[in-house]
């Protein structure tokens, strides 16, 4: 079984990535101060281990034209959230499906270019039998976009002297 977590170098590695996404490998080892074959090997094993998912380029959707976020909360019948996810997941404007707890069944974030768009989009989210209740949410403005890097920072002062990660 591979080891969960990140140690410090692996935080250093993946801050260096986000600090210049292009770099190549040669040029994160100059930053790191460590051997070019010792951050393929950490890469790999991030990679293999599922912390490093993809290296897909971030997208600013409204520069693309989708002006609408929104949150839809879905109700689902028993024993259809397979065919409703998977009815779900043709729609190109739904970005992200989670199942919840408490009211709702599946929590969706949902982008369009317009309202009336966003309505359309619905439309066809409800185009599939097993929907009994939705609620939509619009998103007036980002207060935090999303964020992984101070959890990365977390393993860099756990490992720094005085860090947690020292004591005990």
């Amino acid at each position: 079984m591979l080891p969960r977590g990140i140690d410090a170098l692996d935080a250093r590695l993946i801050r260096a990535m986000c600090d210049t996404p292009r770099a190549g490998v040669m040029e994160l080892a100059r930053q790191l101060g460590v051997a070019r074959g010792t951050v393929q090997a950490r890469l790999d094993k991030l990679q293999q281990r599922g912390v490093i998912s993809g290296f897909d380029p971030d997208l600013d959707l409204r520069a693309m034209g989708y002006e609408v976020l929104a949150f839809v909360s879905l109700e689902i019948a028993q024993g259809r959230l397979d065919d409703v996810c998977r009815h779900l997941r043709e729609i190109p404007e739904v970005l992200e499906i989670h199942s919840v707890t408490g009211p709702g069944d599946l929590h969706c974030r949902v982008v369009a270019h317009t309202n009336d768009h966003l309505q359309h989009v619905i439309g066809r989210v409800l185009e599939v039998a097993g929907i009994n209740r939705t609620a939509t949410q619009i998103a007036l403005t980002e207060q935090l976009h999303h964020r992984v890097l101070p959890l990365v920072e977390l393993a860099i002062d756990d490992d720094a002297p005085g860090g947690s990660a020292q004591a005990g």
